[in-house]
């Protein structure tokens, strides 16, 4: 059984801002106009934690 991440409030925090600025970009996409930006955000974070999860699998072997 693989040992659980550890918690990481700076990529909450940072998930935080990308769906603050998709939820403000959908309501009005005059105020921010590129809020779209948040759905990378998104993907990278994904990317990350993603990575780090085989890495850690890979190494074990």
């Amino acid at each position: 059984m693989s040992k659980k991440m550890s918690y990481r409030p700076d990529i909450d925090g940072l998930r935080a801002l990308a769906v603050l600025a998709v939820v403000i970009f959908h309501f009005n996409k005059h105020w921010l106009p590129g809020g779209f930006v948040g759905v990378d955000i998104f993907f990278v974070i994904s990317g990350y934690l993603i990575t780090g999860i085989i890495a850690k699998e890979v190494s074990k072997r």
